[in-house]
């Protein structure tokens, strides 16, 4: 008991990190798969033919390769980012891309009668799609993305390869330095907490739209 009352203070700043690229890339990564899946489903060609090749190259690269060239190789065309915003940047356009085909399916999934309904009574594109449209898509959306959240959580400590001080970062490093398991299991319990924490807020979110059929 007494040595995880002395290593909790690092275990915790170690959260701290993780918890910030955590809200972060999640703050900007949805409104950014917004935009991706709206514009996957718009009848522009050019629209619809970059935004699939931006998902394609997301979608088809691993993440941790995404990091590596965003912060090792812009460099080399003289474009340069601190580590925390190199993190945040390869995290948003990595799960952009994600979130982008899940919120695609939940438009798609839409049915184009309520569209047409819509404008039969005259209301413009943008009220059909923020007040008909995005609510439904996004109560049929929640559970994919909760997968995707819970997923987010755990590849925060891929930002060890920019040397940041996230918590599986020191967990690692405590464990290395006691020659002892312990801390890459208080790291695990506290993974666990966090996802279940999260796991209840989705659910409640979940509840609110379950008005939507």
């Amino acid at each position: 008991m007494g040595y995880i009352l002395e290593i909790m203070p690092q275990v915790l700043e170690g959260l701290k990190v993780t918890l910030e690229i955590f809200a972060m890339t999640l703050l900007l990564s949805i409104p950014l798969g917004i935009v991706i899946a709206v514009m996957r489903t718009s009848k522009s060609l050019i629209l619809s033919k970059v935004s699939g090749a931006y998902v394609l190259i997301m979608r088809g690269t691993p993440l941790l390769l995404q990091i590596i060239v965003i912060f090792f190789g812009l460099p080399i065309i003289g474009i340069t980012f601190d580590r925390f915003p190199a993190a945040i940047l390869a995290f948003t356009l990595n799960y952009g891309a994600y979130f982008g085909e899940i919120f695609r399916a939940g438009i798609m999934s839409v049915d184009n009668g309520q569209v047409e309904g819509a404008q039969v009574l005259g209301l413009s594109s943008k009220d059909i799609f923020f007040r008909i449209i995005l609510p439904q898509a996004f109560k049929r959306v929640i559970p994919p993305v909760a997968n995707e959240v819970t997923t987010l959580v755990k590849d925060t400590s891929l930002v060890y390869v920019l040397g940041l001080d996230e918590m599986l970062k020191i967990g690692k490093m405590a464990a290395n330095r006691d020659v002892s398991l312990m801390p890459l299991l208080i790291v695990g319990v506290v993974y666990l907490l966090v996802i279940a924490i999260l796991s209840q807020v989705l659910k409640k979110i979940e509840e609110k739209y379950d008005y939507y059929k």
